[in-house]
């Protein structure tokens, strides 16, 4: 198989990232099939298209036709076996619980055609984690986008020990031909490349706040006024999601069983109040 051979893309989860993955592969040329339980995520995903692509014609950044062409490519169910059916390549962008992944591709493995690639865009589960609930553990990897996706164009390909490199091949020539880099991982190690620096930068955040030293405010303001980031790491952590930043650290201590990997009080605190940042209007700031 190669990358020509690539003609639909499944898209499993339609939430911020999955949909803007989807409407990235259907500008791409792709026909798309995006798939979520949530007959609600649909409806924003299409929505979203209606308040967002109208802007970036206006910018010059695509043109009418090259976005109705998108919008024809593009299709939405809640039907998994419809979705995956004929696809030649699956982007799963489901929620960071391993036992879900693990089901999902159990399930996509016995639906989709033999020579379909399965990818997850998990942004810390390793395929390893998920091949062997499928019988082709040598067509699975990660491929990971950055949020928002229409705009950060660079993808983190993680080879896993079971991982073809003729499949690691594929998934990196697919990220070019969706206008992305991408950033071929030959190893798989927790956090890829990107997420290790940021965790970093996180937890050292979160225990300055944790202490009282400074508030989440000032700290933004020194990281990017100082440091030159273009957004603090709270900014950051409200725009993906502190609830992600809690699934993903529990997931992190349940597995280590490390007290260290615990998320911060300040995140549980967050989490427990349903303050998730951007999508629940309110996280470190205010989005109301």
């Amino acid at each position: 198989m190669k990358v020509e051979d690539i003609k639909k893309i499944c898209v499993i989860g339609a939430g911020s990232m999955g949909h803007q993955i989807a409407y990235s592969a259907a500008l791409a040329g792709y026909q798309v099939s995006c798939t979520d339980i949530s007959l609600e995520m649909l409806n924003k995903a299409q929505d979203f298209a209606r308040t967002y692509f109208p802007q970036q014609i206006s910018k010059g950044k695509w043109t009418q036709e090259q976005v109705d062409q998108a919008l024809k490519n593009t299709s939405f169910t809640t039907d998994l076996k419809e979705a995956a059916k004929d696809a030649d390549f699956v982007i799963e962008s489901a929620v960071e619980k391993i036992s879900v992944k693990r089901q999902l591709f159990e399930e996509l493995d016995r639906i989709a055609p033999p020579h379909a690639i399965f990818t997850t865009n998990s942004s810390f589960i390793v395929s390893s984690k998920i091949a062997d609930a499928t019988k082709r553990p040598d067509k699975v990897c990660n491929m990971h986008f950055f949020n928002p996706t229409l705009m950060m164009k660079i993808v983190e390909v993680v080879q896993g020990p079971h991982t073809s490199t003729e499949t690691a091949q594929i998934t990196m020539d697919l990220c070019k031909k969706m206008g992305n880099n991408g950033i071929w991982l030959r190893k798989e190690i927790y956090g890829f490349v990107v997420n290790r620096f940021l965790s970093a930068i996180y937890r050292e955040a979160l225990y300055l706040v944790d202490m009282g030293v400074a508030l989440p405010e000032e700290i933004d303001l020194a990281l990017t006024n100082a440091l030159g980031h273009p957004i603090g790491p709270f900014r950051l952590m409200d725009f993906t999601g502190n609830d992600l930043t809690y699934i993903i650290d529990m997931e992190r201590y349940q597995e280590t069983g490390n007290p260290k990997d615990k998320p911060s009080p300040l995140i549980v605190e967050k989490f427990a109040k349903g303050e998730w940042g951007r999508k629940s209007k309110k996280g470190f700031y205010s989005y109301e």
